[in-house]
């Protein structure tokens, strides 16, 4: 008859050494078993998770990451969840550092720097072994807290404008770029008076502003009155309220570059809506190619931004500086391509 696992905490809890004494095999073993990792033997975890789920046993991830220094779970904040580029980037990320043995703990920003601050604050009490956080635009403090904590760090979605031996780890494209290069492509087919329409006015927003209004400078053909910036979350509904104001208000108008796809689709539907015809009497851009801009009457023109790469390469490279490695490049810069369709 085979003696019961003595269990040597007070708390009566079954340990990862309980576990690993009833396998036959060491701790580290039970603990690269119980995150599935890919060179440890598909059979051995499968006699490791049935001791494990036998015994009733918890990981402790707090005990984890005491014994570690570091625990085995990726911090991710983001701007937002109800936006689609949100989500296909953090799914990318969670399934490559899921498949190297990781979970994550995700932080929502909502676009404040004060609550990005604080989840910082939070996370970095369990000890994360690394961050992905958007954007290059962190307050004083949150800066501070992330040189201190020296957990490995690469941003998101954003790049500097020139790389140096300061420049942060990053991987995205560049936004002004994408802006500008729309815009361009607006003129081409012979638009003139172009406007330019955004809300939620983050920091990559005001960058495709830029790019919008630089080609449009290079052009001659810059009118500050064509600038239509709203503070508001951006929405279908507050696409077509900016898309109803700017044909009331200037009607020369004959291209609108709206920020998002959701702004444009939401124009899209009013222009509709008001009888007005798309793309003859006005073109329509967006900016993401989110769900549903291709099956919209017409099509919509947009830039396609590549956020589930994006996420995966970002992945990619923080898996690197975990490993106490130096990646090959800082910063990675995946492009855009401007998709055509029939609303420009």
């Amino acid at each position: 008859m085979s003696l019961p696992i003595k269990n040597h905490r007070a708390s009566g809890r079954v340990t990862l050494s309980d576990v690993a004494r009833a396998a036959g095999v060491s701790p580290s073993t039970v603990s690269r078993a119980l995150r599935g990792e890919r060179a440890v033997d598909p059979a051995l975890i499968e006699r490791v998770v049935a001791v494990s789920d036998k015994l009733g046993y918890v990981p402790d991830p707090a005990a984890r990451a005491l014994a570690s220094q570091r625990s085995n779970h990726v911090a991710i904040l983001i701007p937002l969840l109800s936006n689609t580029l949100f989500v296909d980037l953090l799914d990318a990320a969670q399934k490559t550092l899921r498949a190297a043995g990781y979970q994550t703990l995700m932080g929502v920003t909502h676009y404040d720097s004060s609550e990005e601050e604080q989840l910082l604050r939070e996370q970095l009490l369990h000890r994360p072994a690394g961050l992905l956080i958007t954007g290059l635009d962190q307050n004083l403090a949150t800066q501070k807290l992330m040189a201190r904590s020296q957990v490995p760090c690469v941003h998101l979605m954003d790049l500097p404008a020139t790389a140096d031996s300061k420049t942060p780890y990053c991987v995205g494209f560049r936004q002004i770029e994408a802006g500008a290069s729309l815009t361009k492509m607006l003129l081409q087919q012979g638009r003139r008076r172009i406007a330019f329409a955004a809300a939620q006015l983050d920091p990559r927003v005001m960058q495709r502003l830029y790019g919008w209004r630089s080609a449009l400078q290079e052009a001659n053909l810059y009118d500050p009155t064509t600038e239509w910036l709203n503070p508001a979350a951006s929405s279908l509904a507050l696409g077509g309220i900016m898309f109803e104001q700017i044909m009331q208000q200037r009607p020369a108008v004959d291209a609108i570059f709206f920020c998002n796809d959701d702004l444009a689709q939401g124009a899209l539907l009013a222009a509709l809506r008001l009888g007005i015809a798309v793309p003859r009497q006005v073109a329509i851009a967006g900016f993401n190619d989110l769900t549903g801009s291709d099956q919209m009457l017409p099509p919509l023109t947009t830039v396609r931004t590549p956020r589930a790469r994006i996420g995966e390469s970002a992945a990619h490279m923080l898996l690197t500086l975990m490993r106490g490695e130096t990646p090959e490049k800082p910063l990675v810069d995946l492009g855009f391509e401007i998709i055509q369709r029939q609303s420009s």
